[in-house]
């Protein structure tokens, strides 16, 4: 039987175990309220801090749903942690507000410079800022985008070839220079 339990915690994607009484989709309205509420109550700086807050309020949840959380959220994070979108902690009711940040909200917030080596751009963004940036260019699914890579504070863009390489840095550029 701990076999099946083991297996069981593989698959949770929700971020909830199997026969807890409620439905993951109340579960997940309940967990993403109290997300909101922490984070505007009090900082939060990193994810296993918003973890380990989240378990004092009966949530236990994985690294991979927190993630999916803070995106579905869109929570941004900066210098003083994570924050609300637009300010506020009502986190909307429109189908819009469910859309990640775009590429160009995440760079007018993040970003600082662009240059190009060889078929890869690389974004240099504020410490704490290459996940964001990255994931709003992973969803946008740029076709010259091959794919994305995120430290702390730079985004290794890679694309097929050098001329698409000087493509996207050049649209990156104007971005973050306007």
């Amino acid at each position: 039987m701990r076999g099946l339990a083991a297996a069981s915690r593989a698959f949770d994607l929700d971020g909830i175990r199997p026969g807890r009484g409620e439905s993951s989709k109340a579960m997940k309205f309940q967990r993403h309220n109290a997300i909101r509420d922490l984070v505007a109550k009090s900082p939060v700086s990193n994810q296993d801090e918003l973890r380990r807050k989240l378990r004092r309020r009966g949530f236990e949840v994985t690294q991979a749903t927190l993630s999916r959380d803070i995106h579905e959220l869109r929570l941004s994070k900066g210098p003083g942690g994570y924050a609300l979108p637009n300010g506020n902690g009502n986190g909307g009711g429109t189908l819009e507000d469910d859309a990640p940040p775009s590429v160009r909200e995440m760079l007018e917030s993040f970003g600082m410079r662009v240059q190009q080596a060889m078929n890869q751009v690389i974004v240099r963004t504020v410490m704490g800022g290459a996940q964001p940036v990255a994931a709003s260019l992973d969803y946008e699914e740029w076709p010259d985008v091959v794919g994305t890579i995120a430290g702390d504070d730079t985004v290794l863009v890679i694309c097929p070839d050098q001329r698409r390489a000087g493509e996207v840095e050049a649209r990156l550029r104007k971005i973050l220079e306007s």
